[in-house]
């Protein structure tokens, strides 16, 4: 989308100039974006450029991380991500130049940065924040391209039959066309055809040497604590996960990709240890075997780390009109995904949709959460005991619950046999 916005965009000017700076505060103790952008007010007179085009590229020095963090840490289906996102973009002109620096910022990071999954992403934000700036003028309406997803993977699902394949496409929300790529759809559609007639857990294994990951995906019933479990597997094998991406389907089962650190170099080794990371997922979900017994083995194997970051958790009932948004960042490590979920299940929370990054040794994590009877966190004195508990899982790997009013102890998935 990006290669056909340029041909549109009037202050070329404005874009190379923003390109040139953008960065160019990193490495300074305060953030790079402000910084950046007091910078950038300076040198632009001197380049020749007007008040105008100086606040442009200002503006775009400073917000140069928005869009990425938009699509990347928000929910871009709730209502709430878009407006606030338009209202601090303001203008189409704005908004075409954020989105060209943005990919361009992406992908001069380094190889495989870039993908599919974070393209779909961006191109849904600019689509869904379109009609907003334009007073409704939009290349094609929400509407539109749910219908063009649905008809693209249908016209590619060319050997199922019509029945079949009416109704896999209606196991998915709208949500999962609009920000998935078609060719991870496809290979989404053939993992959950094969499982159909199977057990009601199956995962599958998949590694990308040009990325440097290796790919699990997990189909399995919805539950509050899946996602904790799943981290539980991964850090009991002492896997790193990087990514991951959660969709709940219309039948009550939930699919689960997994992102996780490459490990060796080969890929029969890598595929060897994704099954084993496999197997711990199953024992773990079938009442085989316990997360805490599988990350203690772990925890004895960890070397200490040269970085420091200190924690920050945040809650804010702002930025959605249906959930509490939960945000932690702090030092990663091998269990730590599985240590918040845990917590977050603990303290009564359901995990309505993650996004989780990694930015090297740093981590930030994005949840929107209710209450079990789905309703926001609002109550001050539980959002401190969120806060703290939170917090003092980063600072405390494998602590369990001491504050009063936390559920404690591991708690059967559901799937072993009677």
């Amino acid at each position: 989308m990006s290669s056909e916005l340029i041909g549109a965009v009037k202050d070329r000017r404005v874009l190379y100039v923003a390109l040139l700076l953008h960065d160019i505060a990193k490495g300074r103790p305060e953030d790079h974006s402000t910084a950046g952008a007091r910078i950038a007010r300076k040198l632009c007179p001197r380049l020749g450029l007007d008040e105008r085009e100086t606040d442009l590229v200002a503006w775009l020095v400073e917000d140069h991380l928005v869009m990425s963090m938009t699509a990347q840490q928000r929910d871009i289906s709730d209502r709430k991500t878009i407006l606030d996102f338009a209202e601090r973009v303001r203008t189409i002109d704005r908004l075409n130049l954020l989105m060209i620096l943005t990919v361009c910022d992406i992908r001069a990071v380094g190889p495989g940065v870039w993908n599919g999954w974070k393209g779909q992403l961006l191109r849904t934000l600019y689509l869904e924040t379109e009609p907003t700036l334009t007073g409704g003028f939009t290349r094609s309406t929400r509407a539109e391209r749910l219908a063009a997803s649905r008809r693209r993977l249908a016209e590619r699902l060319e050997d199922w039959n019509t029945a079949e394949r009416e109704a896999y496409l209606d196991l998915h929300y709208p949500n999962y066309f609009l920000t998935t790529p078609l060719d991870e759809q496809l290979r989404h559609a053939a993992f959950i055809r094969e499982a159909a007639s199977g057990e009601p857990l199956a995962t599958r294994v998949r590694t990308d040497s040009f990325q440097g990951i290796t790919e699990i995906m997990v189909l399995a019933p919805d539950h509050p604590r899946l996602l904790s479990m799943l981290a539980g597997a991964c850090a009991g094998a002492g896997a790193n996960i990087v990514g991951a991406q959660v969709f709940t389907m219309s039948d009550g089962r939930a699919l689960d990709v997994l992102m996780l650190n490459r490990e060796f170099a080969e890929d029969a080794d890598e595929m060897r240890r994704g099954e084993r990371i496999s197997g711990y997922i199953r024992a773990l979900l079938h009442g085989k075997d316990t997360r805490k017994r599988l990350i203690s083995e772990q925890r004895t194997k960890r070397q200490p780390t040269a970085f420091s970051i200190r924690p920050s958790v945040s809650i804010d009932n702002e930025l959605s009109n249906q959930f509490t948004v939960v945000e932690v960042e702090g030092l990663d490590r091998p269990g730590l995904l599985s240590d918040v979920t845990r917590a977050m299940a603990d303290l009564n929370l359901d995990i309505r949709s993650a996004h989780i990054s990694t930015y090297g040794e740093k981590v930030v994590d994005v949840f929107y959460v209710t209450d079990l009877l789905g309703t926001k966190i609002t109550s001050e004195s539980r959002t401190g005991r969120i806060t703290s508990w939170l917090t003092h899982v980063f600072e405390n790997p494998g602590s369990e619950p001491q504050t009063a009013g936390i559920l404690c102890g591991e708690r059967a998935y559901g799937l072993a046999r009677p």
